[in-house]
């Protein structure tokens, strides 16, 4: 039974530069080494750095892609966030403020405020791109 457990092993012949046979002589007079042992865990980590180097071959065009992406992603925020604050200031410079008693002023101001949150969401909500589509006029411009 202990002869079934036993795993089957291949026999090869080698033939090694005489410096690295020397070297690997050394290794395998320490006490608990084996030739066998050290070729065995020589082996498998090779193999197994070049399975992950063909992953990484393998993914790298991918990644390499998202990477791009989520720099235009990035950038595109910049451009949007500076496009905003720039608009935002432009308005605050330019409007002058409402009188506290223009009530009917300040209830416009609502419901225009009201209709872009609207169409914000509507926009987030449908997946479309403003900038991408025509703008239309829906009569209630300034």
């Amino acid at each position: 039974m202990a002869a079934a457990m036993k795993e089957r092993r291949v026999r090869y012949q080698l033939f090694l530069p005489e410096d690295l046979s020397h070297r690997f002589e050394a290794l395998a007079s320490a006490p608990g080494a084996s030739k066998s042992a050290i070729l065995t865990d020589a082996l498998t980590a090779w193999l197994n750095r070049q399975a992950a180097s063909e992953l990484e071959n393998r993914f790298s065009q991918r990644l390499d892609r998202l990477s791009m992406a989520l720099g235009r992603i990035e950038r595109d925020g910049h451009v949007l966030l500076e496009s905003l604050a720039l608009f935002v200031r432009y308005e605050l410079m330019v409007q002058a403020p409402l009188p506290e008693a223009d009530d009917a002023a300040r209830a416009v101001g609502r419901d225009r405020f009201e209709a872009f949150i609207t169409r914000v969401g509507e926009a987030l909500a449908s997946g479309q791109r403003t900038l991408a589509a025509p703008v239309k006029d829906n009569g209630g411009g300034r």
